[in-house]
């Protein structure tokens, strides 16, 4: 039996209403993706993709259409219960990693858990979810200005995962970062998504979007779909090489 749509919109328009006319930047936008799929969407700029992205993540809402995560009709949610598919089902990772400056990495990643579970980490979850990416201790005591990149982005990830979500949104994730940890970044990805995490990833690096199942292409508001390339063609982490078969995590399904 094939998987369930975990995402899906149908006939999704979103205009932007300017003194100069009218902004359509979704163009009645019909698609599906299925639990534990890997999908990318890219596109030029300007051309309807972080729109389509803000729609599936509830950062913003369609002008008209339906949209439903997880079975549940967005459209008929309350506030509370939106805010409630937010903390409990998507998990948010950004180009700019958007981590509150004030705060320490562990403090970062702790903010949504308190915000879900009303009470402090006693189990040491936190702990072990940044050690998983290679956060120890001392580096979690460190504002994110005293990280590298990478380590930003690992915490930004840690962060998005705390809650367990089924769904992770990802904006441009490696786009601050060089290559190598951009490829790093990628792998575990494709690591979570091979443990069953529904990803949609925007970017406009065709190479970030071969880790995927498939591509959705967003052009003038209207989306199109292709299945992605048989394998990325990103330098591994570990060795260099673009055809890693020990380790091939990156090589899309």
């Amino acid at each position: 039996m094939s998987p369930a749509p975990i995402i899906e919109l149908e006939e999704v328009t979103k205009i932007y209403p300017l003194a100069s006319g009218d902004v359509v930047a979704l163009d009645h936008v019909t698609l599906s993706i299925d639990e534990g799929e890997f999908v990318a969407i890219m596109g030029p700029s300007g051309s309807g993709k972080s729109t389509l992205l803000n729609q599936i993540g509830r950062l913003d809402v369609p002008s008209s259409g339906r949209l439903r995560i997880a079975g549940a009709d967005i459209g008929r949610m309350t506030d509370h219960e939106l805010t409630d598919l937010r903390l409990k089902t998507l998990g948010y990772i950004f180009q700019k990693f958007n981590l509150l400056p004030l705060l320490t990495a562990f403090e970062n990643v702790e903010y949504p858990y308190l915000m879900k579970h009303r009470q402090n980490d006693t189990a040491g979850v936190i702990s072990r979810l940044l050690g998983s990416f290679g956060i120890d201790p001392a580096l979690a005591a460190h504002r994110p200005a005293e990280l590298s990149g990478g380590q930003q982005q690992r915490v930004a990830i840690a962060r998005a995962l705390v809650n367990d979500p089924a769904i992770l949104i990802c904006d441009e994730p490696t786009g601050n970062l060089d290559t190598k940890t951009g490829t790093q970044i990628m792998e575990t990805l494709t690591d979570l998504n091979n443990r069953g995490r529904t990803i949609v990833i925007v970017t406009h690096d065709p190479t970030v979007a071969t880790y995927a199942d498939r591509t959705i292409t967003i052009r003038d508001g209207r989306a199109s779909l292709r299945a992605a390339a048989s394998s990325s063609s990103w330098p591994c982490a570990a060795s260099g090489s673009t055809s890693c078969a020990p380790c091939s995590p990156h090589s899309a399904s």
